[in-house]
């Protein structure tokens, strides 16, 4: 099982990305400030580490050096605000392996941890299947039985969490927080949109309703 850390000073977001990670079967330490993060990450009892570069005490940046200097090779993926050109190249030149800015979805979070896992060589099966519904996550392509879904990047990443949680039901808050990101407005009806269009595109009674709670990829 894999170990992630997440620094990150935000109590909110750190919640947020611990509990999506859990709901995928990682093993999460979360720590609040550099000094904190560069010693987990030194100790080495993780497999990649979620870093925020506003971190108090000593920034991302400076946890980043001070790893790379001593040649900790931990995969690192920079989660953060600062979405400017010269922060981004900084970064990946700083020896992280991925950046990602905020506000963002879980699901694409969620995929860049698993690609550099991963790349680290732990296996993960590249394709999902549900009857004759298949989602090939190295092509981002939906198959319907012989034919080609033409899916948006939206409705392949609702179609993803449906098909890596087959038979359970979702709530429309998981669903958002997954696909749409931890400050998407909790009261918009966009996750009822997207199943209507994914049922036009894999199937109708594919994804069921259960009134009053949400929705379930049935297999």
């Amino acid at each position: 099982m894999n170990r992630v850390l997440i620094a990150e000073d935000e109590a909110r977001i750190a919640a947020f990305v611990e509990r999506g990670l859990h709901g995928n079967g990682f093993v999460t330490t979360v720590v609040g400030d550099g000094l904190s993060a560069y010693e987990q990450a030194r100790a080495g009892n993780c497999d990649l580490m979620i870093l925020d570069l506003g971190l108090p005490a000593c920034d991302g940046f400076t946890v980043l050096r001070k790893l790379r200097e001593q040649r900790v090779t931990l995969p690192v993926i920079i989660l953060t605000a600062r979405d400017s050109v010269s922060d981004v190249v900084a970064g990946l030149e700083g020896g992280a392996d991925d950046y990602i800015s905020k506000p963002f979805a879980f699901e694409e979070l969620l995929a860049r941890v698993r690609l550099r896992l991963r790349a680290e060589g732990t296996p993960e099966a590249s394709l999902l299947r549900a009857g004759d519904l298949l989602l090939d996550l190295r092509t981002r392509r939906a198959h319907v039985g012989a034919h080609v879904a033409e899916l948006s990047a939206r409705e392949f990443a609702l179609a993803e969490v449906f098909l890596r949680h087959p038979d359970q039901v979702l709530t429309r808050e998981q669903l958002l927080s997954r696909v749409w990101g931890f400050d998407y407005d909790p009261g918009s009806n966009i996750v009822d949109v997207y199943v209507r269009y994914l049922r036009r595109k894999v199937g109708a009674d594919r994804v069921e309703t259960v009134r009053g709670v949400g929705y379930r990829m049935r297999t």
